[in-house]
């Protein structure tokens, strides 16, 4: 019986046959968006497909999902039709598309899914017509009517004048011999045409475009009797030259071509791979400062991670891009390439001159601006294309500026400008020092920061980083943005003005007249050597107005008391060092007391136990000191606390009483 029960599942496998035990083959992007636009089309009927179509155009899209809502292709307008899906036809009478074409030989299917010209052309050769209608297996990507009428008047002049060679050998590049599905394009694949074995190139792309030499399928898998037929947006050619051989034979890339000279590139770009190179034309190397450009092309390093950053990691036809997408280039940046109508763009500007410049190792495109990484720039530089200008002016005012400019490994903690919108110090020996602190000895990465790191400055501080939950702070200034990486420098943007800590926390209360009460307090309390001490403390610090705001006889109870003053002050103390920028919406800080202080920042205003704050991030080297306008109480005693008091009490009324007790008796009473 339990072999039967084990053998069941087998049985039923095997019954059900391979489709029951195996999952089929995964879709490829662009059945995947086939199947999309068959699921929208099917209330008008079986095989009915929706198709987006740009307005004003000829232009056709099948739809996925994105495409579906936004109803726009490259920023355009489209409408939504409904067709018979690929391989079907309409029956009179009948709801939607449901019988299927019927099958005849390549030649025919031309006809059949609107590629009448290449019927037409092919009937002008002597040749073709008897191979497209005879026996065999091949696959032709068919230029639709449209293709052949934008073909350049001389271009088509010349084919048809001459059919039995140029004709002949231009439809036979769009033909392979062999059965060819779109399930077995993939991206970056050659197959072999029928003309001298050329090869033309596959790309198939995750938003379910596939192209054939950067010309879009429109309609694919037309199945024939002798092979398929896939209809293509273009007249494609053959390809023969690759990136850097287009390179050295195109007069607008003379400054690219001496820059990727110099920069050994030129071997990635004859060798084998599929690279789209964004190439910067001569007029684009012009718009930079030529000191920029000289510096760049004088730095083999910053001259070849410029170069790196116009070339992508796989080929991507201009056809491939119907909305905005990430795409990483060879330097590790991230580039957003998007279309506005007809015109690419990259980084939102519309900066491709000439686009889809097939080579055999990619494709080209011109474009008129420079794409100057960070890794290839000044701090200056850097700090130009951020919202830190007006420190960086303070640093070329007081004469820092080749700190930013040369090539000294440095980090400067730029603030944004907001934090100066009252106005800017006034350049003096103590503001020039405070900017030197500004700037760490090293090239730092904030991924690379951890807690209680210290870093030196060039100005002689050492600074401490803290970590907190939602916010990486160095002393009172807090990181505002990603870290911008140049050549030498590393820009880190900050939320405010840096200060440096000038001495222990009892060195700061005491050198600020507000607080000489609590510096009188702590010194009965005995805790003047903690706090001189190393550590790592955050002192809620009562004001003299705070002390004498209290009742004159609670304040003398408590002076007068060194055990509850100590612990009235411990209670102001928190155990570790939190500064303003890492306290979020609400921190739970244990004091030295016991209990914990409830604090709160809203607004910028920083609240301990829900009492503003008069005054942040005063630093100490051992603390942050924060100046409070109310002497903090801690909670009330326990329930359970107070119980065992009383207890504590009544056992020690009933000792005396009996102690008393027994003193009377002695006493003969």
């Amino acid at each position: 019986m339990a072999l039967l029960v084990r053998l069941l599942p087998l049985a039923l496998a095997l019954a059900l046959g391979p489709a029951a035990t195996l999952a089929g083959p995964a879709k490829s992007p662009y059945q995947l968006v086939l199947q999309h636009s068959r699921l929208r089309g099917r209330q008008h009927g079986p095989n009915v497909c929706a198709v987006q179509k740009l307005i004003g155009t000829n232009k056709k899209y099948f739809t996925n999902c994105k495409q579906w809502y936004q109803r726009k292709i490259c920023g355009k307008s489209t409408v939504i039709s409904y067709e018979c899906c690929p391989g079907y036809e309409k029956v009179p009478g009948e709801k939607g598309c449901p019988a299927a074409l019927p099958l005849s030989n390549l030649y025919e299917t031309l006809g059949v899914v609107g590629s009448t010209t290449t019927q037409l052309y092919t009937d002008r050769t002597e040749k073709l017509r008897p191979e497209m209608e005879g026996p065999g297996s091949f696959t032709i990507f068919a230029p639709s009517n449209e293709a052949w009428a934008s073909l350049p008047a001389e271009v088509l002049d010349s084919l048809v004048s001459n059919v039995n060679i140029e004709l002949l050998n231009a439809l036979r590049y769009h033909m392979v011999n062999r059965r060819v599905l779109t399930d077995e394009l993939k991206h970056g694949m050659a197959l072999t045409s029928m003309y001298q074995n050329s090869d033309i190139q596959i790309h198939h792309y995750p938003n379910g475009i596939v192209t054939v030499n950067c010309a879009r399928l429109l309609k694919a898998d037309h199945h024939a009797t002798n092979g398929v037929v896939h209809l293509i947006d273009k007249v494609i050619s053959t390809v023969t030259n690759n990136i850097q051989q287009i390179i050295e034979i195109e007069d607008t890339f003379e400054t690219l071509r001496a820059a990727v000279a110099a920069s050994g590139l030129n071997t990635l770009l004859e060798g084998d791979g599929q690279f789209t190179l964004l190439a910067p034309t001569n007029e684009a190397f012009e718009k930079i400062p030529a000191e920029t450009l000289n510096r760049i092309l004088g730095d083999p390093e910053a001259l070849r991670d410029l170069l790196n950053n116009h070339i992508l990691k796989s080929a991507m036809c201009a056809e491939a891009i119907v909305a905005g997408m990430s795409v990483e280039t060879l330097e590790g940046t991230t580039l957003e390439v998007g279309c506005s109508g007809d015109m690419l763009t990259i980084n939102g500007k519309a900066i491709i001159s000439n686009k889809d410049i097939l080579a055999t190792n990619g494709v080209i495109h011109y474009i008129d601006e420079l794409l100057i990484p960070d890794s290839a720039k000044t701090l200056f530089e850097l700090a130009a294309e951020s919202d830190v200008s007006t420190a960086v002016d303070l640093f070329r005012q007081a004469g820092l500026g080749t700190h930013l400019s040369g090539n000294e490994r440095v980090t400067l903690l730029a603030p944004l400008n907001s934090v100066f919108k009252d106005g800017t110090p006034n350049i003096d020996a103590r503001t020039k020092n405070l900017l030197l602190n500004h700037l760490i000895k090293e090239q730092l990465a904030s991924k690379y920061l951890y807690h209680g790191q210290t870093l030196n400055t060039l100005g002689g501080k050492k600074l401490r980083v803290f970590i907190y939950r939602n916010s990486l702070c160095i002393e009172n200034s807090c990181i505002a943005a990603h870290d911008k990486r140049g050549r030498y420098g590393t820009l880190f943007t900050m939320d405010r003005m840096l200060t440096p800590p000038m001495g222990t926390v009892m060195d700061v209360l005491k050198g600020d007249n507000r607080f000489s009460m609590l510096v009188a307090a702590i010194q009965s309390a005995g805790l003047t050597e903690m706090l001189n001490r190393e550590g790592v403390y955050t002192v809620f610090a009562p004001t003299n107005e705070a002390f004498q705001a209290m009742p004159p006889g609670e304040l003398n109870k408590l002076l007068g008391n060194a055990k509850e003053l100590a612990n009235i002050l411990k209670y102001h103390i928190g155990d570790e060092i939190l500064v303003s920028g890492g306290i979020g919406s609400l921190v739970r800080l244990k004091s030295l007391q016991g209990d914990k202080l409830e604090v709160s920042s809203k607004n910028n205003v920083v609240n301990v136990n829900k009492e503003p704050v008069a005054e942040a991030d005063i630093m100490a080297t051992n603390g942050v000191v924060y100046a409070i306008s109310s002497v903090l109480q801690p909670p009330a005693i326990r329930p359970q606390e107070r119980g065992d008091e009383l207890a504590d009490s009544a056992l020690e009324i009933f000792k005396q009483a009996s102690a008393y007790s027994r003193l009377l008796s002695i006493s003969g009473y």
